[in-house]
Formats: structure tokens, sequence, C-alpha cells
């Protein structure tokens, strides 16, 4: 088979096509037939050897996919050759054939396309956790969300305006806001061009905002803070400028808020029943018409590091994938 291999930890530029050996399923193990493969902003981290998670090169970045099921090992009982499935694999995925474990794989329901399979839950089952259960999210509520263009965003727009609230969408250009005005923000903010705690004191009347989303942290982490209700919580989801913020907590006793950290991925593992509840709504969602995976870009795997670039470059807007 053919796979994107980083050799060596590095920058994605150094990713390269590879002819790899096809893998072969041990007790418990699935091979699957990638058919698409979302970019997520652990890819361009997991390359780097700057993820929590550090498999040994050689290796393919890659962590949520759909396919096919090629061959099952003994003892797997949930799957067999020719079923559809969505896999979690945290690495593997820039692949023609990824090997999952049983548990990492959750059948695709039937009438979905293999594109929103694959580009569907990393971003928006962090944010149904992070909104509901995290923040605890009540209908008339107001959410700010920063970088409101990438996947993490989009997914936050959607949902937070399926569970009633108002949302105020931040991102760099008039282009990305007019993204969010089609996804369902109510109001935008242009953070390069104006003030973003201006403009959330105007847009709220002095009041705040209930929620932050904050997948970006950088120098709007701050301003965002400053600008919480009462009561507010604050959501931390990833530091996609790179640089992790260093906030002043006399603003959380100040303000009586909350400070609230979003860990997806040990969410699903640690509390599987409740994951399986948001998978369950999250498909009644999509089914209904409420949120609807805006994908961006398509790549084959020779453009794959370009697609991991881009993300990381926070060019893109909601989600690329790779077609292998």
């Amino acid at each position: 088979m053919k796979a994107l291999i980083c050799s060596q930890y590095g920058p994605p530029e150094n990713l390269s096509v590879q002819d790899m050996p096809d893998p072969q399923p041990a007790a418990g193990q699935v091979v699957v037939r990638v058919r698409a493969a979302g970019v997520n902003f652990p890819d361009a981290l997991i390359v780097q050897n700057l993820y929590q998670f550090k498999p040994t090169p050689p290796f393919s970045p890659g962590g949520e996919m759909a396919g096919e099921v090629l061959a099952v090992g003994a003892g797997v009982t949930r799957f067999k050759a020719g079923d559809k499935v969505i896999a979690l694999t945290i690495w593997g995925g820039f692949a023609e054939q990824v090997l999952a474990q049983e548990d990492q794989l959750i059948a695709m329901p039937p009438g979905m396309s293999f594109e929103v399979a694959g580009s569907l839950l990393l971003t928006y089952g962090t944010c149904l956790h992070a909104l509901r259960d995290r923040a605890g999210l009540q209908s008339g509520q107001t959410v700010l969300v920063l970088g409101a263009a990438g996947g993490i965003g989009i997914a936050s727009i959607e949902l937070a305006k399926a569970l009633g609230a108002r949302v105020i969408a931040a991102a760099s250009s008039a282009e990305k806001l007019a993204t969010c005005r089609a996804k369902g923000a109510d109001d935008v903010i242009n953070y390069r061009e104006q003030n973003l705690r201006d403009e959330i004191k105007r847009i709220t009347g002095g009041k705040g905002v209930d929620v932050v989303v904050d997948p970006v942290g950088g120098d709007y982490a701050e301003q965002a803070l400053r600008s919480m209700a009462w009561r507010g919580r604050y959501l931390v989801v990833g530091f996609t400028d790179g640089q992790i913020p260093r906030l002043p907590l006399n603003l959380v006793l100040l303000k009586g808020c909350a400070i609230v950290g979003v860990f997806w991925g040990d969410f699903i593992r640690r509390e599987p029943r409740a994951a399986q509840t948001d998978l369950q709504d999250l498909m009644a969602m999509l089914e209904q018409g409420q949120i609807k995976p805006l994908i961006s870009g398509r790549y084959s795997l020779q453009e794959a590091p370009k697609a991991i670039l881009e993300l990381s470059q926070r060019r893109a807007q909601g989600k690329l994938i790779v077609l292998p």
C-alpha cells in the first residue's frame, strides 16, 4: 500500500509518500481501506513530536478516517469484511489502509458519505462535549467562538445554534466571517481590524459572553477572558496560534467564571457511554440538517503535506480531507 510517511520528526514538508507493507490484523484488530481522512491540527503537531501521543517513526499522520473493512483478526465480533466504518486511531490514517483496534471503530450510519464520515467526529464530537457537557450551555446564552472559520469554529457555531444560543464569531478576515454568517453566526468580529473587547461589549450591551470557545490561544485569549459575563465558562480547546497564553487568574476570581479544559480524546476513553450518547445525538442533528460539515479542500496523498500546512497556518476554512 501507499502511505504518507513521517520518517523523522519535522515540518509537514518533510513527509513523503512511500510503499509500505499491507497491514495484517492481529487478535482484536481490523484493517480498513481508507476512503476519506480528515485533516486536524494534531496532525501538524504529531509529525513534529509536539503532541501528547508520540509514535516512533516511521508512521503516518491522520487520526480520523472512514472506509471499508478489509480483514479482521481473531476475536473481532462487531465488524466483518465489507462493513463501512469510521475509525479514530490518533495516527495512521493518511494511507490506503489503516490498522485499528476494534474499539477504535464505529459503524457508519446508512446513507452517510465517506467524506462526511471521515471529517465529522473530531470537530463535532469535541464541540458537543465542550458546549453541552463542559460548559453546560443553556438556550438563550451567548457564545463567543474564536478562530470561528476553522473546523472547531464552524462546528461550535452550528452546535451552539442547535442548542439555542446566540453566537458571536470572531475571525481574521471578511471572507472567513462571511462563512461564519452562512453557518448561522448572529454577530461577527474581525479581530484583525476591530477591538475584540470593545465589540463584545457593544454587541452584548456590556453584559459579556457566557461561554468562550477557544481553539486558538495566543494574544486574544486574555481579551476574551476579560469579556466574560458573571459565571461564564472559558473552554480551552487547543492552541492553533502556537502560543499557550498566560492568563491572569485574578480575572477568574473577579468574574466568578471558570476556565474549563476540553480533551475529547480522553473523554471517549474514560466515559464511553456518555461519548456514545453524544455520537447518537450528532447523527440525529446531521439527519435533521442542524449540522453539516464544511469541506473546503480535498487532497491526494501526495498533496496531504500541503493540507497539513494550510491547516497549521490557519488558512483553511472548515475541514480539509485526504482522499487516498
